[in-house]
């Protein structure tokens, strides 16, 4: 069975939050967002325990032809986040109870039954993906909707999307699917198109992700880190910053010793 992921798309996306009604609706999440943000359009602010899908709206300032960037002057980006299933996932790693699994699909899911509480992997996501509910202190994500996927049904926030810019289906066909659609954005004038995540040769901290984007401006604009990191693999490195600080250290006190001796 081979791996099923995420591609999105996010130039065609719309905001019109198709996928976060229709991804609570499916999963039964508590309602949420019923305050008022300050963030334009972006009631739900951020993915979390009762938020699997979030659209996020971003404003950008503009230069219009022949004015400076103004208060007036600014564009739409929109984009549909959602846990990015990583083939190298930090809260995999960290989970003591053995709550969270791959599953057949290669995607990451969270067992309700098992999970604790303990939060050891939310610290570990770079991504601030994963959260607790405050009513019962487990910890909830996107499943990729392990139940339909079963019964060989696409989730239901790829089924909801009306633009398609939600694709969801076999890893190597999306990534297929998302460099012909780079070349195509670029050859129609939109330079800047890229994909976020889509192998590991890009984004080797986390060997790629399984829910992958193609952006027009930095990640940090979309709220993604630039260089997302298990932290499994920063081990090999704290340990040599730990080893080069003994030594140090040691270095420091045998000068102190001599120094005092030579005095004496």
């Amino acid at each position: 069975m081979g791996a099923k992921g995420f591609f999105t798309d996010t130039t065609i996306c719309i905001g019109c939050k198709a996928c976060e009604v229709a991804c609570k609706e499916w999963n039964q999440l508590p309602d949420d967002g019923f305050f008022f943000s300050g963030m334009s359009y972006d009631n739900t602010l951020d993915l979390g325990a009762s938020t699997w899908r979030h659209v996020e709206f971003i404003e950008r300032p503009v230069a219009l032809s022949g004015q400076e960037t103004g208060l007036g002057n600014f564009s739409w980006l929109l984009m549909s986040d959602v846990c990015k299933h990583c083939n190298d996932a930090g809260c995999l790693d960290a989970c003591p109870t053995g709550s969270l699994i791959r599953t057949e699909f290669e995607s990451v899911y969270v067992q309700p039954d098992i999970c604790n509480g303990c939060g050891y992997c939310i610290t570990a996501c770079p991504f601030g993906v994963i959260d607790r509910r405050d009513d019962d202190g487990r910890a909830w994500k996107c499943t990729l909707c392990y139940d339909r996927l079963k019964d060989d049904m696409e989730p239901a926030c790829a089924k909801a999307c009306p633009t398609k810019s939600i694709h969801f289906g076999e890893l190597d066909n999306l990534r297929e699917m998302a460099k012909g659609r780079v070349v195509e954005l670029q050859e129609a004038g939109v330079e800047e198109a890229y994909l976020y995540g889509a192998d590991a040769a890009e984004q080797p901290g986390t060997e790629g992700l399984n829910a992958f984007f193609l952006l027009v401006d930095k990640p940090e604009v979309y709220n993604l880190p630039p260089e997302p990191v298990a932290p499994r693999k920063q081990v090999k490195q704290s340990w040599l910053a730990l080893a080069a600080a003994g030594v140090a250290m040691t270095i420091v006190a045998v000068g102190a010793v001599l120094s005092g001796v030579q005095q004496s």
